[in-house]
């Protein structure tokens, strides 16, 4: 039963459980109104039996005509005596009530008047009052009325009660049908809309938001999540069409020297020694180019926080500024570096954050004129590397943490443009901010700030 309660759609099972709702309410508002109702008019029944006593006079009647024919008398009430030779005298027209043992124990130390359910000769139900009597030769006095005269207002009260229940029910699950379409109509849109997307992969689908309520709320998100996605699709093209306009090019040149090689050797003619030697220093630097571009596109395809990037650790930011300024070195020789540091720890991925700061000096080597220098300072958690190159125009600034963007300037520059936007990643991770602007006095002067603090915790 709940399982295909389940298997029916959201708006039926709302009908239905908002009739199941409303039909809880009725019968328990009509089983309660009825049994309230049934004892106050037993109580008034009962009451009214013991108050409407008959006369002496009556109860001489009753036993002078004890047994004669008499015509009926019209009365809801049946009266009958008992008189000391245990004979039962009714009122003329009606039928004798059986005598019930309780009625024969009134005025001996019990209750008076005594009630209880008794039963004419003729089959109906009655209920009956029994009391003494001061006439003599009468031992005690029954008043009775049909249980009927009650029972049949309450078994129709009773079917009123159900049909109106059955219409209360109906008109709740109508009501119920109507509401619940018209609350999930916006469920409906959302529905139609992510079909539409996983069927076409169309993320520039919208869907309008009315109101501020919770379907609202999810519209909103919904919209947002696909506008998100669309961003991340875009990127993930545009980064794939980069990636491809950057790999042409090193390809093609490393294709061609390859070529000039197997030439060579097929028709037999040598390449000069000193040509050959640069060709082969070609290739390496071209195949160099390719594994370093690989190696960041690699590097800028890892989500934030894939698992594979190595846990985060504490990390003394002073020593491997130290171990990134020696490469830099050996890749800028001729240059001087000017190196300040103040010991600086923080929290971080030790292989990325070193990759970020190798990238960061390669960049200042990249640009900085021979025999110039590159001034590394950190100081208060900010390090600052400073070359004294051509510097950078106000326009381009807003460019430079762009993935494969590059200065007009540096495209006879080796490089693959995904230098800075590594850096940029790995500083945000680790909850810094990095900046990169005009220096003065000429060239350029990139800044990094990372939370942290000047002492290794305790255990490092």
């Amino acid at each position: 039963m709940i399982g295909r309660f389940r298997r029916l759609p959201l708006r039926s099972r709302l009908a239905l459980l908002s009739a199941a709702a409303v039909a809880v309410a009725v019968a328990a508002v009509a089983g309660v109104s009825w049994v309230v109702l049934k004892q106050q008019l037993e109580q008034q029944r009962d009451t009214t039996l013991t108050n409407v006593r008959p006369t002496d006079e009556t109860v001489v009647d009753l036993q002078r005509t004890c047994g004669a024919g008499q015509r009926a008398t019209p009365s809801q009430y049946t009266f009958q005596i008992i008189t000391t030779r245990g004979a039962i005298c009714t009122t003329p027209g009606k039928s004798p009530v059986e005598v019930s043992p309780e009625d024969l124990t009134v005025g001996q130390n019990g209750p008076d008047p005594v009630l209880h359910d008794g039963r004419a000769k003729n089959g109906q139900e009655m209920r009956v009052a029994t009391s003494s009597s001061t006439v003599p030769g009468v031992y005690a006095v029954s008043i009775a009325q049909p249980l009927s005269d009650i029972d049949k207002p309450l078994n129709k009260l009773a079917l009123v009660l159900a049909f109106t229940a059955g219409v209360g029910v109906l008109g709740a699950a109508t009501a119920g049908l109507g509401i619940a379409r018209a609350g999930l109509r916006p469920v409906d849109r959302l529905t139609d809309t992510v079909e539409h997307i996983a069927r076409t992969e169309d993320l520039a689908v919208r869907i309008p938001v009315d109101g501020e309520d919770e379907i609202a709320r999810l519209s909103r998100s919904f919209n947002s999540m696909t506008a998100a996605l669309a961003s991340s699709r875009d990127r993930q093209q545009q980064l794939i069409a980069d990636a491809g306009h950057e790999l042409r090019t090193p390809l093609t040149s490393l294709r061609t020297n390859i070529d000039l090689l197997v030439r060579s050797e097929e028709t037999g003619r040598a390449i000069p020694p000193e040509d050959r030697k640069a060709l082969l220093a070609s290739v390496k630097a071209q195949m160099t180019e390719l594994a370093a571009l690989i190696g960041d596109l690699q590097e800028l395809s890892r989500p934030d926080a894939a698992p594979d990037g190595g846990p985060v650790q504490v990390i003394a930011l002073h020593e491997a500024v130290g171990r990134a300024v020696e490469r830099a070195r050996l890749r800028g020789s001729g240059l001087r570096f000017a190196v300040r540091m103040d010991p600086w720890f923080v929290r971080a991925e030790p292989a990325a954050m070193e990759r970020a700061l190798v990238n960061l000096l390669d960049n200042a080597v990249k640009f900085s004129p021979p025999g110039g220098t590159v001034e590394v300072t950190l100081t208060g958690g900010e390090l600052t590397v400073r070359d004294h190159g051509p510097g950078i125009p106000a326009d381009e600034l807003p460019h430079v943490f762009e993935r494969f963007w590059r200065s007009p300037s540096a495209r006879s520059l080796p490089g693959s443009g995904l230098g800075l936007s590594i850096v940029a990643r790995t500083v945000r991770q680790a909850g810094g901010e990095v900046s990169l602007g005009p220096a003065e006095g000429g060239g350029a002067v990139a800044s990094v700030r990372l939370p942290g603090a000047p002492v290794a915790p305790p255990g490092l």
